[in-house]
């Protein structure tokens, strides 16, 4: 085996539900940099692709009006794990609804990158493309299906207690959430066929 490392890139993305300085994503914009601080400050934490809210050429980059994104690089699927569902960012997640509209695919995807490399948002992109084309892979994964570190043995990603997190279970909350949307997507899809006969 090499002496090649790794690190996890992962991005995030949401489809605002009105401009981002819109009173309805205040509870959002005015948390943005407690959370990010956080973020910084957590274990296994690398790398933050830096943005202006103000500056909206920086808001544009990802290319698609009113979509915001979060990409950034962590040393292993537990730290990000713990950061996203164990911290208080865990609680900006219950109000996601609040601010985002749903989507039909994937809105975050992980992916391993040499350790001497940073993401793009344009690769960040292809990834939960690739995701929402294909399902888990090693190219592109997700936390309920997650790949090892290519660098270590198979199975081996472990948090310091010894629990294994290869496969990390989501949290109740979020588990009953996306029961929800799952029946109300059906419920929808029913609705509009209803209408349509």
């Amino acid at each position: 085996m090499s002496g090649q490392q790794y690190h996890l890139a992962h991005l995030n993305i949401g489809k605002a539900k009105a401009p981002l300085f819109d009173p309805l994503m205040a509870g959002f914009v005015t948390k943005l940099d407690e959370i990010n601080n956080l973020a910084y400050q957590s274990p296994g934490f690398v790398w933050h692709l830096q943005i202006d809210i103000h500056n909206p050429e920086h808001l544009a980059m990802y290319g698609e009006p009113g979509t915001i994104f979060n990409l950034s690089v962590w040393d292993s699927v537990k730290a990000l794990y713990t950061y996203v569902y164990r911290t208080q960012h865990a609680q900006m997640m219950k109000s996601r609804n609040d601010w985002f509209g749903e989507m039909e695919g994937p809105h975050y995807a992980l992916w391993w990158l040499p350790s001497d490399e940073l993401p793009t948002l344009e690769d960040g992109k292809k990834r939960i493309a690739h995701l929402a084309a294909h399902g888990p892979t090693a190219h592109s994964f997700s936390f309920k299906n997650p790949f090892p570190n290519p660098a270590l043995p198979s199975q081996q990603e472990e948090s310091e207690a010894g629990t294994m997190l290869l496969r990390p279970q989501p949290p109740a909350w979020l588990v009953e959430r996306q029961q929800r949307e799952r029946q109300q997507r059906a419920t929808d899809r029913a609705t509009k066929k209803e209408s349509r006969t």
